[in-house]
């Protein structure tokens, strides 16, 4: 299980830095109320603009343009291009992969499947692969010496950090470094300026979901059946990000870090942006607990934010369960 008290001091760390590094505590948002048909019931909603200035120093690898676009629901609308700098503005990458089975978890990430469940990656962890997996075939770790198999080389990256990893890369975690990539890549994303609300939900799929405010892709849900039917762990870092070749540094899950935009009310804080222009906030608020009333894509709508979504819990590999907006073609 993930060491709750290292989480506890990096979560204090990050907020921190968004305090001093924001200018205020809390986030001004331009917004403006319009009549949208809720997927349940037709309400007044207030739908609060995509803000620009909100990114952290350092996140975007260019100044946010303008210009017109085309929604999923056939609308015509104004979008902010964005384009992130692909490296977290606010946060060291941290480490992933354990070198030998008498790692403990300050000296490796985390992982999850899915399943509920964030595992520290300790020594501990690697070697009880078989048991948890019910499969005597997982074997991540040299008997005689303890060293655990690590992809750290390019060609190794290259070949294990796929959903058809190469069979001489099997019984590896997975890691990658950001020098790889040349520093980091960036990413640009088109979301509609003002969000519109759609008849339906849309799923997220395999797709990515939005950006984090410290310019760090929110990618789709990690896959984890292929992963693991390869005999590999995927390390993220206490973050919940890991590097590929493809896209380079990115998350898959809300751990705390990107959450920079604190709430002045005791909300849980801003995170980043869906693709439909909705805000993302964390799961939790400042009492630790979690909103009552989230619809079916985790969102939910209040006089301050408007509709809004509230990432998932790390341990589910993803943030949100669906679109409530319409996106950007």
């Amino acid at each position: 299980m993930i060491n709750r008290s290292r989480r506890n001091i990096a979560l204090s760390i990050f907020t921190l830095i968004a305090l001093i590094g924001c200018g205020s505590e809390d986030s001004t948002l331009s917004s403006t109320t319009t009549e949208e048909t809720d997927a349940t019931s037709t309400a007044s909603t207030l739908i609060v603009e995509v803000d620009p200035f909100i990114f952290e120093s350092n996140a975007l690898a260019s100044e946010i343009t303008t210009e017109t676009c085309t929604l999923t629901n056939g609308d015509e609308s104004s979008c902010y291009r964005i384009n992130i700098a692909g490296v977290p503005a606010n946060h060291d990458i941290g480490i992933f992969c354990p070198t030998n089975i008498s790692a403990n978890a300050d000296e490796a990430g985390i992982w999850f499947d899915g399943n509920g469940e964030v595992f520290d990656i300790t020594g501990d962890f690697i070697v009880s692969l078989a048991e948890l997996y019910n499969d005597d075939h997982w074997q991540l770790y040299d008997e005689g010496t303890g060293k655990v198999n690590i992809t750290d080389t390019y060609a190794s990256c290259d070949g294990a950090a796929r959903p058809n990893v190469e069979e001489q890369y099997q019984n590896y975690c997975v890691e990658c470094s950001i020098d790889y990539v040349d520093g980091g890549i960036s990413a640009s994303f088109l979301i509609p300026i003002t969000p519109v609300i759609t008849t339906s939900s849309n799923s997220v799929g395999h797709a990515n979901v939005g950006v984090a405010l410290n310019g760090v892709e929110l990618a789709a849900p990690a896959p984890v059946d292929a992963i693991l039917g390869a005999y590999t762990i995927a390390a993220f870092d206490d973050c919940a990000g890991h590097i590929n070749l493809a896209v380079g540094y990115h998350y898959h899950g809300e751990a705390g870090c990107s959450q920079t935009q604190v709430q002045s009310d005791g909300h849980a804080a801003m995170m980043g942006y869906a693709l439909d222009g909705f805000g993302i906030f964390g799961m939790l608020n400042a009492d630790g607990n979690e909103p009552s009333d989230l619809d079916q894509c985790r969102g939910h709508a209040d006089d301050i934010r408007g509709y809004h979504y509230h990432a998932a819990d790390v341990a589910e590999n993803m943030f949100i369960g669906c679109f409530k907006g319409a996106i950007a073609r």
